[in-house]
């Protein structure tokens, strides 16, 4: 009989754990580092403050996903408002999977775990932005049912755009 692997369980994280917050800070670097991220590690100052700056920010939400004890992958999530629906909405604004772990469906667990509390807050849609380049990431977001937003399709579809400060 073949041994059965272990499951991957999504979590929401409690940013007041120490070990949520080591995991935390942990696989954002991980992704930091990667070419889709920023290509080098966090510095010492963005991991120091990383998770005072999630608690003080009053929207945050994290998901992490654990292989047994093992933290392989996040979702940073913060809850906005949209003005044409009057409602909330959850933005995706970091998900990552570590390398190793990578195309065993641990990406759509953590998207479908933030998509069952938007559903329990009564959002409205889920945003996220991504690399046009990041192929793998833009098929497994278009597999969820995540599309280029238009509200009138005359009018043309929404671009995420940003300003560095």
């Amino acid at each position: 009989m073949k041994p059965v692997a272990p499951s991957i369980e999504v979590v929401e994280a409690d940013l007041n754990s120490r070990a949520h917050q080591d995991a935390i800070v942990e696989l954002v670097d991980s992704y930091a580092r990667e070419p889709m991220g920023i290509g080098k590690p966090l510095s010492a100052d963005v991991r120091a403050g990383m998770i005072p700056g999630l608690r003080e920010h009053p929207t945050t939400m994290v998901f992490l996903a654990y292989l047994g004890d093992e933290a392989i992958g996040i979702a940073v999530c913060f809850l906005g408002f949209s003005t044409f629906a009057a409602r909330p909405l959850i933005n995706i604004h970091d998900l990552a999977v570590l390398p190793a772990h990578r195309a065993r469906g641990t990406g759509r667990q953590l998207l479908a775990a933030v998509e069952r509390k938007a559903l329990e807050l009564g959002c409205c849609k889920l945003t996220l932005e991504v690399l046009d380049t990041n192929d793998r990431a833009r098929r497994m977001y278009a597999a969820f049912g995540f599309a280029p937003m238009a509200h009138q399709q005359a009018a043309g579809t929404m671009l995420f755009l940003s300003k560095a400060l």
